[in-house]
């Protein structure tokens, strides 16, 4: 079977933002997925999709617990073009933020403004990140960019989602089949953890890492290599491997490469 990375569709970059992207693992994933390509890719966590589309399956199913990226995502699927007025401007920002928590919070989650709406403000908030109170409001700041490139006509995604699969919900809600490749990028294991509003605590971590060690098909994880994180998963029977990611411990001066762990599982089996 083809795939398609295998040059069907031409490339194309995550669409959003995304603090702890991981487009820079993709070249690590190839390993285990090219010779397993036939299978159907599970994300529960598929954040910004630098895997997804950096791996491109034929089938995918991609879940998040946040609502905002999902909701994007399906616009993307029906060739979202944004006509939202959109400018690096603080007014407008903040204009735009209060518009998208009032339809958030209310019953305008799923709709084609909201996937609008929250593109601006990913691109525009501070540092790409995605923060929500417990309230579920967006509380991004402004951001600090010198010019930011918007794009409006998103009709390009449209091909590569199209067989795609979008669900919102907590990770144990995915239906999933014996055969399926889980590639999962939980929160890390760090303080900030507010990337939805109820958060991800470390029994959550541990649940997610239970839930993996039953799938019978292949699993990959990445966390950041916490010692707690790396006794879990080594205690769970899966094989580790340690990376140096493209980010550093922190922003106050401190330029040590941060430490990630990928765990692994069913992957010494043939495909």
């Amino acid at each position: 079977m083809s795939t398609r990375s295998e040059g069907r569709l031409p490339g194309l970059d995550p669409p959003l933002k995304w603090a702890g992207g991981k487009r820079w693992l993709v070249p690590h994933l190839l390993q285990w997925w090219e010779c397993r390509a036939q299978r159907r890719l599970v994300e529960p966590f598929c954040g910004g999709l630098a895997v997804a589309l950096g791996l491109r399956p034929e089938r995918a199913l991609l879940c998040d617990v946040n609502p905002h990226p999902i909701n994007f995502y399906r616009h993307l699927q029906g060739s979202l073009r944004i006509r939202i007025p959109m400018r690096n401007e603080r007014e407008l920002y903040y204009r735009h933020r209060a518009e998208f928590n009032r339809l958030v919070t209310g019953r305008g989650l799923w709709t084609r403004k909201a996937a609008s709406l929250f593109y601006y403000l990913n691109r525009t908030g501070y540092n790409g990140l995605c923060r929500f109170n417990r309230k579920g409001e967006f509380n991004v700041p402004f951001g600090r960019h010198n010019v930011i490139n918007y794009r409006r006509d998103f009709t390009p995604y449209r091909e590569a989602l199209s067989s795609w699969s979008f669900r919102h919900g907590d990770f144990e809600s995915v239906p999933l089949e014996p055969d399926d490749f889980i590639y999962a990028d939980p929160p890390y294991d760090v303080e900030f953890r507010q990337y939805a509003k109820d958060g991800f605590e470390w029994t959550e971590q541990e649940r997610l890492a239970r839930w993996l060690r039953l799938h019978p098909g292949p699993v990959v994880l990445s966390n950041q290599a916490t010692a707690r994180i790396i006794e879990l998963y080594r205690d769970l029977g899966f094989n580790l491997r340690f990376l140096s990611a493209p980010r550093h411990i922190s922003r106050t001066g401190d330029r040590t490469p941060a430490k990630e762990v990928v765990a692994t599982r069913n992957l010494e089996v043939l495909p």
